[in-house]
């Protein structure tokens, strides 16, 4: 089993990158506790620069290297937010970037990360931007990977911290899986400082590269087909399945025509204009109060904003969805 992290490579990994990402805001939302029943409070990391959670990460790693490995120029493989998080996290660093992407990343990601400075190789897949990442790494640009390192996780880690100091009444988060790094992150802060609380992990059909490892036993490789490309990983790590194996209660996996309903609620509810990736966490929310009671108090981990108009209403009318029904009122006897 790979080594953990700890809530001490976390609290190093704030003090590392203060001043370089925002500390974004925790918010209680009426109308999703209208919604769902339960209160509901949301943290707002489709705020932070870049529009996603990612550059704690990418902080995190780049000012952790020597000026050599900086020197070499940085290299990730992304189906969006990482990439543009890298791009711009190396772009107010001055180092080089490259970001290799599939050719179906959102056009929005691209332009973001070439407007920021860096290169960008397209592949026909995620599974060929892998490969051209590890022909890229082999040349001597410097890895920094989206989710297996230990360095990225506990940067993203720092979001479960803030999350945890600002809301500590919190029973249930729910957290978005890609590769898994933000979970593993968020996952071992929460459950280290409030003992007790239950971290479920959500995936879109088509990217449910995480699911399928806890079902198998080891990572597996998938095809992603979700439209939630900020999710679609087409593996998880080693070390993220020992995370999530360890920390999370469950992983659980919702259609992509509900993570766009679960958008859309986000978007009338709460205020909020997030991704697929986001609003996959507001279908699953219902499958987790079934299974904890009607005492849970939710909190949403929104990882990511980067959408756009277009895209929503293509996909609103690809899979003709509204927002989500409210959840009915328990019974009273």
């Amino acid at each position: 089993m790979s080594d953990l992290i700890t809530i001490d490579h976390i609290t190093a990994a704030a003090e590392r990158i203060a001043g370089h990402v925002l500390r974004t805001p925790t918010v209680a939302s009426p109308g999703l506790t209208a919604h769902f029943g339960v209160p509901v409070t949301l943290k707002l990391e489709l705020l932070q620069r870049s529009g996603s959670f990612k550059p704690r990460g990418a902080f995190n790693k780049l000012l952790g290297l020597t000026p050599a490995e900086l020197a070499a120029g940085a290299v990730a493989v992304s189906g969006g937010n990482h990439g543009i998080a890298l791009a711009d996290v190396a772009g107010s660093l001055d180092v080089a970037a490259t970001v290799v992407m599939p050719e179906s990343a959102p056009q929005r990601s691209i332009a973001a990360c070439r407007a920021a400075g860096a290169t960008v190789r397209l592949t026909p897949d995620m599974g060929s931007a892998f490969a051209l990442l590890d022909e890229l790494v082999a040349g001597g640009l410097t890895l920094v990977h989206p989710f297996d390192d230990p360095i990225v996780m506990a940067g993203q880690g720092t979001v479960g911290a803030e999350f945890a100091a600002d809301a500590p009444d919190v029973t249930d988060v729910l957290v978005s899986i890609g590769g898994g790094g933000l979970i593993s992150g968020v996952a071992t802060a929460m459950r280290d400082l409030l003992p007790g609380v239950r971290i479920w992990g959500v995936e879109t059909e088509g990217a449910d590269a995480m699911a399928r490892a806890l079902k198998g036993g080891s990572p597996v490789g998938i095809t992603p087909t979700s439209i939630a490309s900020t999710l679609c990983a087409p593996h998880v790590s080693q070390l993220t399945l020992d995370h999530v194996r360890t920390l999370v209660e469950d992983v659980l996996v919702v259609p992509d025509a509900d993570a766009v309903a679960g958008a859309l609620t986000l978007a009338e509810e709460a205020k909020v204009w997030a991704e697929p990736a986001a609003g996959c966490l507001v279908a699953a929310a219902t499958q987790v109060l079934d299974r904890v009671g009607p005492d849970a108090r939710l909190g949403l981990v929104i990882c990511g904003g980067n959408v756009t108009t277009a895209d929503v209403a293509g996909w609103v009318e690809r899979f003709a969805v509204g927002p989500l029904p409210r959840r009915p009122a328990p019974a009273t006897h």
